[in-house]
């Protein structure tokens, strides 16, 4: 299967800077991927590259199989993009700024109503439509933002940090508008809120320095956390010395650390081999040893954690 977004090894510079290092990606219909990375690390001028916005030094772009540099127009018909800050045209209503994409792609008739229409309210901006773009919240902004991205209901979207200024009504709104479009699309969320992954995304992507460093989902990728299926016991001090004893005799436990050291009550962690699950075996040690432990819970780990672990460190600078 051709995917619906195919990125050949792309490759930007700005003066002696590598921004983007010979990224390859391909993103399937059906797919919602998010694209992570610190700030600086090449996503946003990827983004711009994949939306035809910046051209690459090397490499090529093709959007449902029509190449962006050579068949521009084409590709872009099957786009939506979303940039970052969502710039629009501030003296504009949203109404108004929404018709005047419409009018750009082409949409007439009863279908550019219905588009309109259709947009405004995923999107849920009747409360401001009338209002001037300058004059709404950062939220809505980014909302007239969002609208404008699906209004001609394109194959690919492109979004550039979606729920940024969203109250958490508004970004389970978002997420669920992405939800709902997924299976008719490709899509690609550029976020830094790594929750956005969990919430919405089948796959992550994670850029650092211009290149990829991981591609694989959320689940996947906290296997390669060491802390992975972990499991945390708190547990009275008069308990610390056997327990610990009992659980280092474990076949399937790699370690066991004393996590803290309180006047009464302690906190151990048993380290399993190869991320396997342990929480059977760690609760039967503690059956068998008389060990009635206050709290007893497994540790999954957070794509925070991925992230910190993978990337060598946030450079200060903005995506050129």
């Amino acid at each position: 299967m051709t995917g619906l977004i195919v990125l050949d090894h792309l490759v930007k510079r700005f003066g002696d800077l590598v921004a983007v290092d010979d990224v390859s990606l391909t993103v399937e219909k059906g797919e919602v991927l998010g694209f992570l990375g610190p700030n600086g690390a090449g996503k946003s001028t990827t983004m711009k590259m994949a939306s035809g916005f910046l051209e690459p030094d090397s490499g090529s772009i093709q959007i449902c199989g029509c190449d962006v540099a050579t068949e521009a127009r084409a590709a872009k018909q099957h786009l939506g993009y979303m940039p970052e800050g969502a710039p629009a045209y501030g003296e504009m209503t949203a109404r108004g700024f929404l018709s005047f994409v419409a009018d750009v792609r082409g949409l007439s008739g009863a279908a550019r109503n219905t588009a309109l229409d259709g947009a405004i309210e995923r999107t849920g901006l009747q409360p401001v439509v009338h209002q001037t773009i300058d004059t709404l919240s950062k939220g809505f902004k980014r909302r007239v933002g969002l609208a404008q991205a699906i209004l001609h209901d394109p194959d690919v979207l492109i979004l550039d940090e979606p729920t940024d200024g969203l109250d958490p009504n508004q970004k389970y709104q978002v997420r669920k508008l992405i939800d709902d479009m997924a299976k008719e699309k490709a899509i690609v969320v550029s976020t830094h809120i790594l929750e956005e992954v969990d919430a919405v995304c089948s796959r992550a992507v994670i850029i650092d320095r211009g290149k990829i460093v991981a591609d694989s989902t959320a689940e996947q990728l906290k296997l390669k956390l060491p802390n992975h299926n972990a499991v945390a016991i708190r547990l009275s001090n008069g308990d610390l010395a056997k327990t610990k004893k009992a659980l280092d005799g474990l076949d399937a436990v790699d370690k066991v650390e004393t996590v803290s050291e309180g006047d009464t009550v302690s906190q151990l962690r048993a380290i399993p081999l190869n991320g396997k699950s342990i929480a059977g075996d760690v609760a039967q040690c503690l059956t068998t040893n008389a060990v009635h432990p206050e709290e007893l819970y497994v540790e999954h780990g957070s794509l925070d954690d991925v992230f910190r672990q993978i990337t060598t460190s946030d450079t200060g600078g903005a995506d050129a």
